[in-house]
């Protein structure tokens, strides 16, 4: 998972790289790649596995980088209901 403090985004990459996801800060899919090789006509079930997983993988990182923007906010104090 790689951190862009300058643009707010987080991007994934599952299956060596085979598919890559964009998020934003704010949870919004930015972008998705898919490695022309992991199109496999006889297997779409591995294809959709892998978006599936790095959908979930850039969704998880977009959390931990809202979580650690507002701790920066807030010092680190955990006020109920904003994260």
């Amino acid at each position: 998972v790689l951190f862009r403090s300058g643009n707010e985004t987080v991007e994934a990459s599952v299956g060596g790289g085979v598919i890559t996801v964009v998020f934003n800060g704010h949870q919004v899919l930015q972008s998705i790649k898919i490695n022309p090789d992991a199109m496999d006509p006889a297997d779409p079930g591995m294809l959709e596995d892998l978006v599936l997983s790095a959908v979930n993988a850039g969704l998880e990182a977009a959390r931990n980088l809202a979580s650690e923007k507002m701790s920066a906010i807030t010092g680190g104090m955990k006020i109920p209901g904003l994260m």
